[in-house]
This record gives C-alpha cells, sequence and structure tokens, in this order.
C-alpha cells in the first residue's frame, strides 16, 4: 500500500528508551508489540482518511 507506515526505527525507539533509562531486556520486550499495534492503527487512520492532509 502506497504511503503506508510498515514498522518504526528500532535503532531511534532504543536511543530513547536508553536515554529514558528503560533497561534494555524490557525494551526488548516491550517494543514489538507496541510496534505492532502502533502500525496497525496508523494503517487503519491512514486508510479511513482521518490522518488525510497530515504529515505522519
Amino acid at each position: 500500500m502506497p504511503g503506508a507506515v510498515i514498522g518504526w526505527d528500532m535503532s531511534a525507539a532504543l536511543a530513547l528508551g536508553d536515554a529514558l533509562c528503560v533497561p534494555p531486556l524490557a525494551m526488548a520486550e516491550l517494543l514489538p508489540p507496541i510496534e505492532a499495534v502502533m502500525v496497525t492503527k496508523l494503517n487503519e487512520q491512514m486508510t479511513s482518511g482521518r490522518l488525510e492532509g497530515r504529515d505522519v
């Protein structure tokens, strides 16, 4: 799908977790399921037109 979100920049997500003092093991456990839900929801919003005209 053109314009779809396919995933997060995990290097940036891990760096953010490190800056927030989140243990790496916790980040490794929590990021994948959170990413999956967020990607699904963003793509649903994009296809429904609710994010139309916004830079995502």
